[in-house]
């Protein structure tokens, strides 16, 4: 085989999977007008959690800024649940929640498996599993893992992929969706 002809190829699918996933990206541009652009109004999630079991609903945002109480209080629901360690969650990352909610039509709680991660927690995941990286958003406040109840995990992380906001993983063995404010990326 002719490696310059091998270069091309990888180059002309390179591209072409890049031009997909602008059009991606275009199209969940166009379907923003409905989340981000309408008159200001208040956000409210619904949350159990896996491993607690706990629940919350709360409305973080009141149409003008984010509730610092309602805020304090997501922050402990997503706390590291192994350990006890809080830290504040990036409001951002709500938002796109609540994107993935409007999207989805929804009203149902998500279903946490896991939000903020200490160093040590994610040092013992990171050692079990490749699955687990080394510097996770989860450190940062910036992650959570989810699902939507009684909503397909595999509709949930293509919606989370149509917003193009950040990090996106579908795992389907484990039924779960990740999603980050960090770069974005899809796996």
């Amino acid at each position: 085989m002719n490696r310059g002809r091998d270069l091309g190829c990888e180059s002309r699918r390179r591209f072409l999977r890049r031009a997909g996933a602008l059009c991606a990206a275009a199209g969940a541009l166009a379907a923003m007008p409905t989340l981000a652009t309408t008159t200001p109004q208040p956000r409210r999630l619904r949350f159990v959690h896996t491993h607690t079991g706990e629940t919350l609903t709360t409305t973080y945002f009141d149409g003008s800024d984010y509730d610092a109480a309602a805020m304090l209080d997501v922050d402990y629901l997503l706390r590291d649940f192994r350990t006890g360690d809080c830290l504040q969650m990036d409001p951002q990352l709500l938002d796109i929640l609540w994107n993935l909610q409007v999207l989805a039509d929804r009203d149902e709680p998500f279903e946490i498996i896991s939000g903020y991660r200490s160093p040590l927690t994610n040092a013992m995941l990171h050692r079990r599993s490749n699955g687990v990286a080394e510097h996770s958003q989860h450190l940062l406040g910036k992650a959570i893992d989810l699902r939507l109840s009684g909503y397909s995990t595999r509709r949930l992380g293509e919606h989370a992929r149509s917003l193009a906001r950040g990090g996106v993983g579908f795992y389907e063995a484990s039924d779960f969706v990740h999603v980050d404010t960090g770069r974005v990326r899809f796996w």
